[in-house]
């Protein structure tokens, strides 16, 4: 018999019965060939084929073993699977960085040092910590002063204080016609309604703002001009001149999202611009990781203390623990230390994505943390999110994103910071294939 397939198609049937089990090894070629009657090179062939369709892997001066069978192909459509690979929240939390965070706290944990921590704090936080919030959020030429730095418990905190206090019940909110999916659930909660401003690959248009703004007043401005989330862009310096220009001559307060900037330390931020209208947010949640964090605002100092009235008021505020915790990583060089991995890190899944992704629409800055992909004609947004979920893989469709129901790009976001680096090459390729495929078809075996 010299059809390596027919071979291989009976070997296949005895994997599907059961009659070789995952796991079993197979003889080596020269006996399976003496046992068959055929060539060693069929009886290679043949191995090779079960290799190719995914029924057996070889390992090397081990041998050829049956691997666990594939589910049968299901439409792309199909119900979600169970497994998930996340690539719809944006987190990084590195191996490494437990170890530097849990050494730099252990002073924190002396009986007399953990009471101190434990007592009631306010919006001001300490002197120590608006001191090293001050130090940490610097860039180049804007130096925050340590007595406009307000302690949130995160950086949502501090978006929904400085929403409270220049958006009345009611009245109107600009921001970028696809942003940071909370503000939108914040607005709602706080009665703000939403205004809509086009953006382009340079970020917020001002002349988009300014029109907006002469339709019917807006109280504020909310924006993220670095590493903007969604679309991934940083507003580069000719547009940030544009914008302060602008929010100045319409005595705008504006709210600066700087979740991101650590990132991009080579990059001002806007209140280095407009600082006496600019109230500046950032936390730890992405320096650090969600669940171990502070909020910092930097107000304009004519606004500190309504501000603080707003965080007061909200119940906004940090806890003394955390707020010893962020001094601590901040002056002792354990933070610093995190995000210079981070950047590092961020470098490598943006080479990763490129690779994996090449000759697809994907944009954003490639010191971000995520992109955004422009997806092939042949499928829609939530479809592709669907099918996606179905192969394990979790995204977030541009609709997230969009202010108004029904104005969302043919988009998803892909949020690379969670997986590990192979996990994410493997998820990319799935869906690179899935993407270069149509909604109808399924995954090859």
């Amino acid at each position: 018999m010299d059809d390596y397939r027919v071979v291989a198609d009976e070997l296949a049937a005895d994997i599907e019965a059961g009659r070789l089990r995952p796991g079993d090894r197979l003889p080596p070629q020269r006996r399976f060939a003496r046992d068959r009657g055929i060539a060693g090179s069929t009886a290679a062939r043949v191995y090779g084929e079960l290799i190719r369709r995914g029924l057996a892997v070889g390992e090397v001066g081990r041998g050829t073993f049956v691997r666990a069978a594939r589910p049968a192909p299901e439409p792309a459509l199909a119900e979600p699977g169970d497994a998930r690979v996340d690539l719809e929240l944006n987190f990084a939390v590195l191996p490494s960085q437990s170890a530097k965070l849990a050494y730099a706290l252990e002073p924190l944990l002396r009986a007399d040092v953990f009471t101190d921590a434990l007592h009631p704090v306010g919006a001001a936080g300490t002197k120590a910590v608006r001191e090293a919030a001050a130090g940490l959020l610097s860039r180049g030429s804007w130096e925050p002063d340590p007595a406009t730095v307000l302690v949130t418990g995160n950086g949502r905190q501090g978006i929904a204080a400085a929403i409270s206090t220049f958006v009345p019940l009611g009245e109107r909110l600009a921001v970028e016609a696809l942003t940071y999916p909370v503000v939108k659930a914040l607005a709602t909660r706080l009665g703000a309604q939403l205004v809509p401003i086009e953006t382009d690959a340079d970020g917020l248009v001002p002349a988009a703002l300014e029109a907006a703004h002469a339709a019917a007043p807006v109280r504020a401005l909310y924006v993220q001009p670095t590493l903007h989330n969604p679309l991934g862009p940083t507003m580069p310096p000719a547009r940030r001149a544009e914008l302060a220009d602008t929010v100045r001559r319409l005595d705008l307060p504006v709210i600066e999202d700087g979740i991101y900037t650590f990132l991009r330390p080579d990059v001002e931020p806007l209140a280095a611009l407009a600082p006496e209208r600019t109230v500046f947010v950032d936390s730890l949640s992405k320096r650090v990781a969600p669940g171990l964090t502070a909020g910092f605002v930097v107000s304009p100092a004519a606004w500190t203390a309504r501000l603080a009235g707003a965080v007061r008021s909200g119940g906004w505020g940090s806890t003394r623990f955390a707020m010893e915790a962020a001094t601590r990583w901040i002056t002792g060089g354990a933070l610093a230390e995190v995000e210079t991995a981070k950047r590092i890190d961020a470098a490598e899944r943006a080479t990763i994505l490129d690779e994996c992704l090449a000759g697809f629409t994907v944009v954003g800055d490639p010191a971000a943390y995520h992109r955004w992909w422009e997806l092939p004609e042949q499928w829609r947004a939530e479809t592709f999110v669907a099918a996606a979920a179905r192969h394990g893989i979790a995204l977030s469709p541009a609709a997230s994103f969009a202010v108004l129901p029904g104005h969302a790009p043919n988009a998803v976001r892909l949020a690379v910071s969670a997986p590990p680096k192979k996990t994410l090459a493997a998820a990319l390729e799935v869906l690179a294939t899935l993407a270069a495929g149509s909604p109808d078809d399924t995954l090859p075996d």
